[in-house]
């Protein structure tokens, strides 16, 4: 599942397709491959006698960066498909409480992720990323020893609050190590590395699930716990990218991003085409239920194509975006198609329609629904990262990203009510509005882009960015 940003840890795992990342500012050259020291070019131009020092190579991919993300990955799908009967369980709270708590805990986290994107900002990126990988360690193993709502309450505030500030982190170290016209790119290869930890880690919590005691679910939790602590320690190893200098003229504030209006707006305008989360994850299950013939095994069969799919496809889904015009385009393209997979999605609830015909007409509709997550996964994070001023990534991501909690928080009460209590027209109004915010994309991307200071020299993106 295409997920908004694959420097998240913490995907919804039915629809971490979810999930926030080029940069109109100049980014300074990381300090990983310093030029060398003479400073004589190997071939000096006749017309331009005077030596040009070499730019620093950065890596396309970092290594370490990949494998981060495998470890955490893995945990997190054993986690997601085991927590929720463990704290139901096991610790014995009660699906209300847990429900929640953890929508405290995002609402909380959302928040957090803006002040600890800052303190990326500021501290760097490097040590912020580890600091709050172990942070997020300690919180996993914290649910080991809850035994009551606040104890609940007060770990999951933590993990929701060091993810999100994590996803924010990471995402700025990737934008100091990574040239801008290679980040989508690197994104798209983190998210299919995403979906294929996930995936092992779902088998293993089912394996937890079969076992049904308390030692299998520590033992997934100790799982996701370690992940991370390997994760810290891989980005530990990575480089520390150059600091950058104060922008002139503008001040510290940790509040920045809020002031920025078109900024707000483009966040906004991806939070609710964030909502698409919730759909594979609890939308369909219940419509496949209550409106459909079809078997109740198409609800994992969906579940299985879509990861399979973004793992295999959303490298070469995201190769066509490059740049803002493209990235633009492949969001409006994807609201269009979001409509038409809510419009296949209604007509499985046509009278008459056999078992059969349901489950192709599901399959066609999710077909339709992942092709969608991955274009507009794509095109969000090259919008996310390449309209953040190159002094503020983490600051802006951490605000960007908060379309997903904020998916996570409302979307399940959004697509129930249009959906469940709506029915076909319920889908029809829920890809209308898919539609309409992706159309609405562009021109808020521009107008960002107007408000950008021209890059000096080479411009890292399409010219867009300097139109009036």
């Amino acid at each position: 599942m295409a997920n908004p940003s694959p420097a998240d840890t913490s995907p919804t795992p039915a629809s971490a397709t979810d999930p926030s990342p080029a940069d109109t500012s100049p980014t300074p050259a990381s300090a990983t491959n310093p030029s060398p020291a003479n400073p004589s070019p190997a071939n000096p131009s006749p017309a331009n006698p005077s030596p040009t020092p070499a730019s620093p190579a950065r890596p396309a991919a970092p290594r370490a960066l990949l494998l981060a993300q495998l470890c955490n990955s893995v945990g997190d799908g054993a986690f997601y498909v085991t927590s929720a009967l463990y704290f139901t369980g096991v610790v014995g709270l009660s699906a209300g409480q847990v429900g929640a708590g953890l929508a405290v805990a995002w609402a909380v986290g959302s928040t957090a992720g803006v002040a600890l994107g800052t303190l990326a900002d500021r501290r760097g990126p490097r040590v912020t990323s580890v600091l709050l990988a172990l942070v997020t360690a300690a919180a996993v193993a914290a649910f080991l020893l809850i035994d009551s709502f606040p104890a609940f309450l007060a770990a999951a505030t933590l993990y929701a609050s060091a993810q999100s500030g994590l996803a924010a982190a990471r995402q700025a170290l990737l934008a100091g190590l990574v040239e801008p016209e290679a980040r989508t790119a690197v994104l798209a290869r983190l998210q299919a590395v995403l979906n294929a930890g996930l995936a092992v880690g779902a088998a293993l919590g089912g394996l937890a699930l079969y076992a049904g005691t308390r030692g299998a679910y520590l033992a997934v939790f100790a799982l996701d716990a370690g992940g991370f602590l390997l994760c810290a320690l891989l980005l530990g190893r990575l480089p520390a990218p150059a600091p950058l200098p104060a922008v002139p003229g503008r001040g510290g504030s940790g509040t920045a991003v809020l002031r920025d209006r078109p900024y707000v707006l483009l966040a906004l305008l991806n939070a609710l085409l964030l909502l698409r989360m919730p759909v594979l994850s609890l939308a369909l299950p219940l419509w496949i239920a209550q409106r459909t013939a079809a078997p109740g095994w198409t609800v994992s069969a969906l579940f299985v194509l879509n990861t399979t799919a973004v793992t295999l496809f959303q490298v070469r889904a995201a190769r066509s975006v490059t740049d803002l015009d493209s990235a633009a385009g492949a969001v409006r393209g994807a609201g269009a198609v979001l409509f038409a997979a809510c419009a296949v999605f209604a007509a499985t609830a046509l009278p008459g329609l056999g078992a059969g015909t349901a489950v192709t007409v599901l399959v066609l509709g999710s077909v339709l629904l992942v092709v969608a997550e991955m274009r507009h996964s794509a095109g969000s994070w090259q919008l996310g990262l390449g309209l953040a001023p190159a002094d503020r990534v983490g600051q802006y991501q951490g605000f960007y990203g908060a379309g997903v909690p904020v998916a996570r928080t409302l979307g399940p009460l959004v697509v129930t009510t249009l959906l469940v209590g709506g029915g076909p027209v319920g889908w029809l109004l829920l890809g209308g509005a898919f539609a309409l915010a992706a159309a609405a994309t562009g021109p808020a991307a521009r107008w960002a882009a107007r408000t950008r200071p021209r890059p000096e020299g080479p411009p890292a993106v399409s010219s867009a960015a300097g139109r009036p």
